[in-house]
């Protein structure tokens, strides 16, 4: 049997998809049943690449993956400070490393959250180039190891409201529907028909309703929003000042060359 291992954060937690008996399922539980997989989910909540490599990598070589899944980089932008060069350095050892036991590893470019969190220009503006920054990394390690690549952030249908959960966070049941089936097409593409059966891209639950969203904010939006206010908001209001003053303008290329491994650049940055 196929053996598929997904590494990451909250997103291939599963957050956002809650099943009737209260856990996460997410994209990946949903892919791997549509291939006929055995699913070894090691990613956790909260995680940036950093964590992936020294916390999760290890036992997902250990697992010897067929498919392996890398979906990581969300927290790092969306924490103070954050170093581009750092997250590069940490998605190419990750894929290398999945890659050399001969699994197809699976990697995307990440929508923008400002965008979805409806944030005000000084803010939203430096999350985009950040998120710009990391897709720029991922598309350069997906395209040296030959990754089987989602571009969610150039997918127009990442941007539909429904794709979201009540948090703009995480995505919803059919936003993970929507990766889930993403991915399996790209595979398809890559190995040929017979991999399985393409997932259902519908929910198979109706989506909450007002009054279950105005309880999810009162009770655990409001838990999750103070424990993001000891780390996030400092970073978001430093990322504002900055903005205001005209600075982190740099190029991208230029800040990352030194410290990619070789053979790894990256373009300039598209402000």
């Amino acid at each position: 049997m196929t053996v598929f291992v997904a590494l990451g954060d909250s997103t291939t937690v599963g957050f956002g998809d809650r099943m009737p008996d209260g856990s996460w399922r997410g994209w990946a539980p949903i892919l791997a049943a549509a291939l006929g997989a055995r699913l070894h989910n090691i990613a956790r909540s909260g995680a940036q690449s950093a964590d992936v490599v020294t916390e999760q990598l290890p036992r997902a070589l250990e697992l010897r993956p067929d498919v392996a899944a890398v979906l990581v980089g969300t927290n790092d932008t969306l924490r103070s400070p954050f170093d581009a060069a750092r997250v590069a350095r940490n998605l190419e050892r990750t894929v290398a490393a999945l890659r050399a036991t001969g699994a197809e590893v699976l990697t995307i470019r990440l929508p923008d959250p400002g965008r979805m969190f409806g944030l005000p220009g000084p803010l939203a503006r430096p999350l985009a180039r950040r998120m710009r920054d990391l897709n720029a990394a991922a598309d350069l390690v997906a395209a040296r190891h030959a990754t089987v690549h989602f571009d969610a952030a150039g997918n127009t249908d990442s941007y539909d409201r429904r794709m979201w959960s009540v948090d703009r966070l995480h995505p919803s049941e059919r936003g993970h529907r929507f990766l889930a089936c993403s991915f399996f097409d790209l595979l398809a593409a890559r190995l040929g028909g017979g991999i399985g059966t393409r997932p259902d891209p519908a929910p198979s639950s109706p989506p909450p309703t007002r009054t279950a969203q105005a309880w999810w904010m009162a009770t655990q939006g409001t838990r999750w929003m103070i424990r993001r206010s000891t780390d996030l908001l400092p970073g978001l209001f430093g990322l504002a000042v900055t903005e205001l003053l005209g600075r982190d303008t740099g190029n991208l290329s230029a800040d990352l060359a030194p410290e990619l491994p070789p053979g790894l650049s990256l373009p300039d940055r598209v402000v």
